[in-house]
């Protein structure tokens, strides 16, 4: 644990990172290093503050996005020398605790969630709905595998094969990542079970090393920093199309659209009961 004593009070920026990563809609976006970098480099801006803070609440998503944005966030931390403090809201897992792997520290609330250090590629299968129906499948390729993994066709071992390998792939870098940036504080003899895909609540996830605390944004900063701390939080500007979708599009295509993204969400938070 860092602490500072000043005469004068500390102002830690806050940048929130909440939502499903790389997930994209008509009118919101999910996380993503496009959307969120000049946020991260207006979170490091200010030469004065010797620290800043992560609000994190994200059930996981691109595996891509969130080593993008996790290794911004860790390139400006080391250029600006700044300590990095995450705060974890209702869950931080899979693609979301490689968000939180970018701190320093990771604090949490004893009823957050942590961990899912694994890798999902869920789909859907088809054959069945085209025979019933009467619908004929014709796909025309040039090379082997150009259909690969087609949910209209039954499955194919080598296609299975291939999806595992990328998966194991993806995976082994998330455990590389997790074992650099949290280091001696993982509970060793508890490896198996943490690269597993499990996760865990609170004060498990703080004795498996994963976390640093339990810990909520205002007091864990007056606490390091002293009484007179401040946080700053960094906004997004919502962009000039999203102001003109919203305003042009028409009520039956928002909700439709509304509907769709609701379930692409709500597919994510409900691995975790949310």
């Amino acid at each position: 644990m860092f602490k500072y004593f000043f005469g004068s009070s500390i102002t830690i920026p806050v940048l929130r990172l909440s939502g499903v990563i790389g997930q994209t809609g008509m009118l919101r976006s999910g996380l993503t290093i496009q959307g969120i970098n000049k946020l991260i480099e207006k979170l490091f801006s200010d030469k004065k503050n010797p620290a800043v803070a992560l609000i994190i609440n994200s059930p996981g998503g691109s595996p891509t996005q969130s080593s993008l944005i996790a290794d911004s966030i860790i390139l400006n931390a080391k250029k600006k020398n700044k300590k990095v403090i995450a705060f974890v809201e209702d869950v931080a897992a899979s693609g979301g605790y490689w968000l939180a792997c970018a701190a320093d520290e990771i604090y949490i609330d004893q009823n957050s969630i942590i961990g899912s250090i694994g890798v999902i590629s869920p789909g859907f299968g088809f054959v069945n709905l085209l025979k019933k129906i009467g619908v004929e499948r014709r796909v025309y390729t040039s090379g082997r595998s150009k259909s690969f993994l087609d949910p209209f066709t039954q499955e194919k071992t080598g296609d299975i094969k291939r999806l595992k390998d990328i998966q194991e792939q993806i995976h082994e870098n998330f455990i590389n990542l997790v074992k650099k940036r949290r280091g001696k504080r993982l509970n060793k003899s508890k490896h198996k079970e943490i690269f597993s895909g499990l996760f865990w609540v609170g004060q498990k996830a703080v004795k498996l090393g994963l976390v640093d605390g339990i810990g909520h944004l205002d007091e864990t900063i007056k606490n390091k920093f002293g009484k007179k701390a401040k946080i700053k939080m960094i906004e997004p500007k919502k962009s000039f199309i999203q102001r003109k979708l919203s305003s042009r599009i028409s009520p039956s295509l928002l909700n439709t659209e509304k509907l769709i993204e609701y379930f692409e969400d709500k597919a994510y938070w409900s691995r975790y009961g949310l």
